[in-house]
């Protein structure tokens, strides 16, 4: 059986009919009401697939996250989707209530001692066997115009979006990618997973940089902070965060970091 959530609102939920055999066809369809299409792309779905046996208790095998923004919804979209297994959701307590990433969320970083900083919570994995490097990068906090960085009493929520730069020990630019605009949130949920090619012998020799920017036109942008990972890691925490990354043999290690001024 597989169980649908609409998030972060937890309001409207459904499930399918119980499918027996190892490769059941299920072939039904979901209708979710009372979703603007201005605020379509801050939701998303989640999905879990319980195993059912006569006279025992439903055990969940795993659960998948999809946000819209991740996709195109005025496209028919027919996907596989890879489940976190059961074991590994007890272990990333982020990855099983999306609704609710706060501080205590961090899998990594257990610091709550910087309220009211601009903050950036990153997951990481890295598979080494085929050089893939994913970067979901989850939630911010306290995210505030790039001139209002100092003043944090100021209230304003900006329209922000984070840009991702892997770079050489050189600093010559490898790949980039950036985040779906959040707009007027202080708090925005991302939840976008980027994928980049890095060999493991080229591994301790990359940076990876990830900038918030406000949106405020076409052509204004404001940095509110950033920070790097890697090589060239912009401090202990971060340097802590890819080395651990490094070593959790393909797990999702996350971590909240402080965005530096720009």
């Amino acid at each position: 059986q597989v169980r649908v959530l609409l998030l972060p609102a937890r309001k409207q939920k459904h499930k399918t009919r119980i499918r027996p055999g190892e490769n059941p066809q299920f072939n039904e369809a979901f209708v979710f009401t009372k979703i603007s299409p201005d605020e379509v792309q801050q939701f998303g779905v989640r999905l879990r697939l319980y195993g059912c046996e006569r006279m025992r208790r439903e055990k969940m095998v795993g659960e998948v996250i999809v946000p819209f923004a991740s996709i195109n919804l005025a496209l028919g979209n027919s996907f596989w989707l890879t489940l976190e297994p059961r074991a590994n959701l007890a272990r990333a307590e982020s990855r099983t209530e999306v609704s609710s990433l706060t501080r205590s969320d961090s899998t990594g970083s257990n610091h709550s001692a910087h309220s009211g900083v601009p903050e950036l919570l990153v997951g990481l994995t890295y598979n080494g066997t085929t050089g893939r490097l994913a970067v979901e990068v989850i939630k911010g906090s306290h995210f505030r115009n790039g001139d209002d960085f100092r003043n944090m009493a100021n209230t304003r929520a900006p329209d922000t979006y984070v840009k991702l730069v892997l770079m050489s020990s050189s600093g010559q630019e490898i790949a980039h990618s950036k985040t779906s605009v959040r707009r007027g949130q202080p708090n925005p949920l991302f939840k976008e997973t980027f994928m980049f090619q890095v060999a493991l012998f080229q591994l301790p020799d990359v940076t990876l940089m990830a900038s918030v920017y406000t949106k405020r036109s076409m052509k204004r942008k404001d940095m509110i902070g950033w920070f790097a990972l890697g090589l060239n890691s912009s401090g202990e925490e971060e340097l802590a965060h890819w080395n651990q990354m490094r070593d959790s043999k393909g797990e999702q290690v996350c971590r909240w970091h402080v965005l530096l001024e720009s």
